[in-house]
């Protein structure tokens, strides 16, 4: 009896399926939870990474604009620890380095490394261990790394100082207040001294250190090649039999015709051999194709009077020669009225001193004896310039205006007014690629 109800018992117990599934999950629990656990640990791993990868892309921005060998480091991880992840602080790594490479192959990239001991909570029950140990408990390490390099952005500049010379201090004002060079921005090969007002230029640079010139200003920015040297390949072949001499006194011998000019002039080239004066105004009307006024070994004395280009035509003055004992710059008062050419070989170029002279090429008030409405560049640059009056543009000419010297004072008066259509003048400004904002670039 007793073994039929054992059979019994066991019949019905084998038959019963109630309890099953607690049985099941009793077994598979372990498991379950490890795979949950699993799960919510690898989504704190994914947001933790995101956050790490968004300090690492700012601190790597960050030391790229920086870009100082000294201290780009410092400011990388400065950038972390305001995202909250300090250098050796709760198991986070910051390490930065300036010579990673950029997608060109270059060595000239910011990297930065962001590492982290992520402590776990529940992944543990899958048997996994982590990469360290945070406060004795298992960690996931999680890394995040940005590659950024120094951004780079063109600036052009209406002033240029080449500092050729040596000059300690090519660009330099004698108090400036009423000084108004807005809309342009100035270079200094060396250094650059504006006392009391900053010229209201948009951007000093300076090769040397730069105090006060410019709205925005830069010290120890790269020099600045001269952009205009070349175009000497372009002065036209002159052969000058002598050098006529302007008289300085009463009974000094008068300069020859061929050495006064006046009236209208509508020869493309107007060859001359030592100084030239104007004996009434002078209209250049040479048409689109511009002239060329080719002075060698002499002044130009516009003597009061008032050099000018008509309605569509355009003009060049350039100064040339060997005997740096004459002068080979503008002189006397007057008014020059003109615009460079817009096409050509002199595109642009509205005068230009020959840059083997360096004797007889300084100019002593600019703008002012004698006035200048210019549209295009002025070249002088072995010359030393006293910038004192204001650069209008031309009657007929776009407002544009260069100014390349070896070194520069602008006095209080000294002003640039309304700027900004070099392009419609044909002329291309002295312009660099200066540092900007670091761009990530992976």
């Amino acid at each position: 009896m007793l073994t039929k109800n054992v059979k019994s018992l066991f019949t019905t117990f084998a038959i019963d399926r109630r309890g099953n599934i607690s049985t099941v999950a009793a077994l598979s629990m372990p498991v379950l939870v490890g795979f949950l656990g699993l799960g919510a640990e690898t989504a704190s791993w994914y947001n933790g990474k995101r956050a790490l990868q968004n300090a690492a892309d700012s601190a790597a921005i960050a030391a790229a604009t920086n870009a100082d060998s000294s201290s780009y480091a410092d400011e990388a991880k400065a950038v972390a620890a305001r995202y909250g992840y300090q250098d050796g602080v709760d198991g986070v790594t910051v390490t930065a380095v300036n010579n990673a490479p950029c997608p060109d192959g270059s060595p000239k990239c910011y990297a930065v490394t962001i590492s982290r001991l992520q402590p776990m909570i529940l992944a543990q029950v899958t048997g996994y261990d982590g990469e360290g140990t945070v406060n004795g408990n298992p960690a996931k390490l999680i890394t995040a790394k940005a590659v950024a390099i120094q951004g780079l952005a063109p600036r052009e500049y209406c002033v240029l100082a080449l500092a050729s010379s040596g000059d300690p201090e090519a660009l330099r004002t004698n108090g400036a207040p009423k000084a108004d060079l807005t809309g342009c921005s100035v270079m200094s090969n060396s250094n650059a001294q504006c006392n009391g007002h900053d010229l209201k230029a948009e951007y000093g640079d300076a090769f040397g250190t730069n105090d006060g010139c410019g709205k925005k200003k830069t010290s120890n920015v790269d020099k600045l090649a001269d952009p205009y040297s070349g175009l000497t390949s372009n002065i036209p072949a002159q052969n000058c039999p002598g050098y006529p001499v302007a008289p300085k006194k009463k009974h000094d011998t008068a300069l020859p015709p061929g050495n006064v000019l006046g009236g209208t002039e509508t020869r493309t080239l107007i060859p001359m051999c030592g100084d030239v004066q104007l004996s009434s105004d002078l209209t250049i009307a040479s048409g689109s194709a511009g002239s060329v006024l080719l002075i060698r070994n002499g002044s130009l004395d516009l003597n009061g009077h008032t050099l000018k280009t008509q309605n569509g035509s355009a003009l060049t003055v350039i100064f040339t020669g060997d005997d740096n004992s004459r002068s080979h710059a503008p002189i006397g008062t007057g008014t020059f009225d003109y615009q460079a050419p817009t096409t050509g070989p002199w595109k642009g170029v509205a005068m230009y001193q020959h840059p083997s002279l360096t004797g007889g090429v300084d100019i002593k008030e600019a703008g002012n004896q004698p006035t200048w409405s210019i549209t295009g560049l002025v070249y002088l640059p072995k010359a030393s310039v006293t910038f004192s009056g204001a650069v209008n543009k031309s009657s007929y000419g776009k407002s544009c205006f260069g100014l390349v010297v070896d070194n520069v004072t602008i006095n209080g008066t000294g002003s640039i007014l309304s700027h900004g259509e070099c392009d419609e003048a044909g002329l291309e400004l002295p312009h660099a690629d200066v540092p900007t904002r670091g761009e990530l670039v992976s």
